[in-house]
């Protein structure tokens, strides 16, 4: 679904990315790891089309991203801190971007509901928890019923029960299908949802898995454990 051949990203003389390939395929929920700084963010972005690469090609369903805005409609995304304008209110933003996406796709008003921000509607984003402001975000990036899900840090600032909402959705997201990409720290939050784990390392790619060959691989159950293990033996 989503391949990246030889991708490549500086910013000034700080190379980001080296020669990233990469191949998701759709049903995979994969985990995206590894220290500040090691290019993630950067990595996300490229896919987004926020950050255009210096080198190599990032191909969407068989078609090259470049100069083709079209596939965002199939994507999205919850970014670690969601950035709405201050005094509109919640529904009016979520209206806004429906109107923006102009989507022909069934809206999936699941977690708005599941969320209760119906009955926040009237509140301005200004005055909004970084918990609700991150249930609006995560509510925007499933509304449009994507093929592909891009969620960087998605349950932190949110509590036990929102987080556990947001998990669910994603295990049933991953059950029909779609493509899950997700960045966290929180290695804990992803051992029931990922299917698949890469880690980074200074702009490359350190291994790329599935979590069924790595916990077989190194014996461990968890995902921390896994990669704590993998690293002391590289090392």
């Amino acid at each position: 679904m989503i391949e990246l051949k030889n991708v490549s990203k500086k910013f000034g003389r700080l190379s980001v990315l080296n020669n990233i390939n990469l191949l998701f395929e759709e049903g995979q929920c994969v985990a995206l790891i590894g220290p500040n700084g090691c290019g993630k963010t950067t990595l996300i972005k490229s896919i987004l089309g926020m950050v255009l690469q210096d080198g190599g090609d990032i191909i969407f369903k068989g078609k090259n991203i470049k100069n083709d805005y079209e596939y965002r409609k199939h994507i999205g995304y919850m970014p670690q801190i969601g950035r709405y304008p201050e005094n509109m209110s919640i529904g009016q933003v979520i209206e806004m971007i429906k109107n923006i996406r102009q989507s022909n796709n069934n809206i999936d008003e699941e977690l708005l509901n599941q969320f209760q921000l119906t009955q926040m509607f009237y509140k301005q984003m200004r005055t909004l928890s970084g918990g609700t402001t991150q249930k609006v975000s995560a509510t925007l990036a499933f509304l449009f019923n994507p093929d592909v899900l891009i969620l960087d840090e998605p349950t932190a600032g949110l509590d036990p029960l929102s987080s556990e909402i947001l998990k669910e959705k994603i295990l049933k997201e991953k059950q029909n299908g779609k493509l899950i990409l997700i960045t966290s720290h929180l290695l804990s939050e992803l051992d029931e949802l990922v299917s698949h784990l890469i880690f980074m390392q200074e702009g490359k790619i350190n291994f790329y898995q599935s979590i069924e060959t790595l916990k077989r691989e190194t014996g461990e159950d968890k995902i921390s454990k896994v990669i704590s293990k993998i690293l002391k033996q590289q090392n």
